[in-house]
């Protein structure tokens, strides 16, 4: 039998002694030369503007004798009252929902649809149907959070998956067939809930930053010029800017919106470096900067093997067999690998740095993990 237990030395970090600091980056260095902006249609979202959630309760029908079972009482019961209202009167007892499944229908209405226009649902088995495919859904109301009918859906089921084979030895089951779309299979009957564009329009930062507000209002400022003392565009907060619409684009809100999303803007951003523990990935912003500091890397290994001989007696002695463990220790150890950052260096120059002496991602992710501990990593560090 063989024992191996192997460990490494901790990392040894230290800041070395250097009288120079880092210069400080300020607002306006921010925005580096030559990076082309970000369009504002990508970090921001107009505050009110957002689609809706819909959901309905209906049933499929026309299945291949995977619907429901008996067990589900519910199925029986909506057929029955769908066949009661055409005037067919039938026991819920009565019916057997083989080829019929009940579905919760739900479905996003977008912000401004009109009645008339069609959007996608979706359809996913609540009984114990197993397959969707092959079936249609019948009309069914679409309600949101108010209660409020906002759409009718019917058509057929679309799955992305199926199942083949018999029994269950030998069935084979692919993607989710229990949950299937309807692509443009519902029509909206009321006015998506909306807000009005005229006279006032509020943008929200995806990522709440004080200094990318400060810069949104001062593009829209400096695209539509104002009066000094009031601005037409300011940063309420870090995650809002509110804009007072112009009197030359009153009665123009879409194209007076369609000016804003062209604007571009340098994003500003917290220096973070995002680590994957599990798979060793290492991502981070060129805004990470690191103090100077000296860093020492060795590794120790200390291998334990024992093996189990047998100590076997001379022939007519009265000796027994017996098992003796044989145990050897090897020691390795490698020479220190020795990284120096002088000031200025970024995260990118370090794990360049550790990369070419050898070292593995683990050991950049810990590497980075004593830095932050030591001070001389200026950077949120979010482990996943």
């Amino acid at each position: 039998m063989l024992f191996t237990t192997a460990f490494r030395t901790s990392l040894y970090i230290r800041t070395a002694l250097f009288a120079a600091a880092l210069p400080v980056l300020t607002t306006a260095a921010a925005a580096p030369p030559g990076i082309p902006g970000t369009r504002l249609k990508e970090i921001v979202s107009i505050e009110g503007v957002r689609a809706n959630q819909l959901i309905g309760y209906g049933i499929v029908v026309g299945l291949n004798g995977t619907g429901d079972r008996r067990q589900t009482v519910f199925s029986a019961q909506s057929l029955a009252n769908l066949l009661n209202q055409m005037g067919v009167s039938v026991p819920a007892t009565a019916i057997r929902v083989n080829n019929t499944a009940s579905v919760l229908v739900t479905a996003n209405l977008p912000a401004f649809a009109r009645p008339g226009a069609r959007i996608d649902v979706t359809a996913a088995a609540i009984g114990d149907s197993s397959n969707l495919q092959g079936g249609i859904l019948v009309l069914t109301t679409l309600r949101g959070i108010d209660g409020q009918i906002y759409g009718i859906a019917q058509g057929p089921v679309v799955t992305a998956g199926f199942i083949a084979g018999g029994g269950a030895g030998n069935k084979q089951t692919v993607n989710h067939p229990t949950v299937g779309r309807i692509p443009d299979g519902a029509t909206v009957e009321r006015a998506a809930p909306s807000v009005s564009l005229d006279g006032e329009v509020r943008l929200q930062l995806a990522h709440a930053d004080f200094t990318t507000a400060s810069r949104v209002a001062e593009a829209v400022n400096r695209r539509f010029p104002g009066p000094e003392t009031t601005p037409w565009a300011i940063a309420e907060n870090s995650a809002s800017v509110r804009i007072t619409t112009p009197p030359e684009w009153k009665g123009r809100a879409a194209d007076f919106v369609s000016e804003l999303e062209r604007l571009t803007v340098h994003a500003d951003r917290i220096a973070r470096i995002v680590v994957n523990e599990r798979t060793g990935t290492v991502v981070m912003g060129r805004e990470v900067r690191i103090s100077p500091v000296a860093i020492l890397h060795g590794n120790l290994t200390i291998q334990v093997t024992t093996t189990f001989e047998v100590s076997q007696p001379k022939p007519f002695s009265q000796g027994t067999t017996e098992i003796v463990p044989k145990v050897e220790v090897g020691v390795k150890e490698e020479k220190a690998r020795n990284v120096l950052l002088k000031e200025g260096a970024s995260v990118e120059e370090l794990v360049r740095a550790l990369g070419a002496v050898g070292t593995t991602p683990r050991d950049i992710v810990a590497i980075l993990q004593n830095l932050k501990s030591a001070g001389a990593l200026e950077a949120e560090i979010e482990i996943l």
